[in-house]
């Protein structure tokens, strides 16, 4: 039985992360309130039928924590992400999707040493790529890697 439940775990997290990605686009674009957003999508989308899609079960927990995370270190993530984006290209001029894919990845290699950095990495490409066509998902992995780099450089040395 325990096999048949392995792959649930890093399921359940890929569905918190794409759901908290969305929570801080909505948040971003109609400014609903962290508690609003958070009931939201913990009544209505986390693990429901949405659309006649059902939506994955997600750990509730790493949903909140990304998003309340992101929001509370918002001033610290966003100077960083601008450091790693082309010049020119600063976070506020970034499409909204991409603007909280960056900072969610951020958020995580940043305040999650649990977690892999390339594990990070890897699943918020794969949430850009649900939403965002190849450059820009090419754009988060080049950003998150940077930051991973610069944050995490123990986990990229060759010993």
């Amino acid at each position: 039985m325990r096999d048949a439940n392995a792959p649930a775990k890093p399921m359940k997290k890929s569905a918190a992360r794409l759901g908290a990605v969305q929570a801080l686009y909505q948040m971003d674009l109609a400014h609903t309130p962290l508690n609003d957003v958070l009931a939201e999508f913990e009544s209505h989308w986390l693990g429901q039928e949405v659309e006649g899609v059902e939506m994955p079960d997600a750990d509730v927990r790493l949903f909140r924590s990304v998003v309340e995370g992101v929001l509370n270190e918002q001033r610290r993530i966003d100077p960083l992400v601008d450091g790693a984006l082309s010049n020119g290209w600063p976070l506020k001029r970034v499409e909204a999707v991409l603007r909280a894919v960056l900072r969610a990845g951020a958020y995580e290699l940043l305040s999650k040493p649990d977690v892999p950095a390339r594990v990070v990495i890897t699943e918020y490409v794969n949430v850009a790529g649900a939403f965002l066509d190849r450059d820009e998902t090419g754009m988060v992995n080049a950003v998150l890697d940077t930051l991973a780099r610069e944050a995490r450089p123990s986990e990229f040395s060759g010993g």
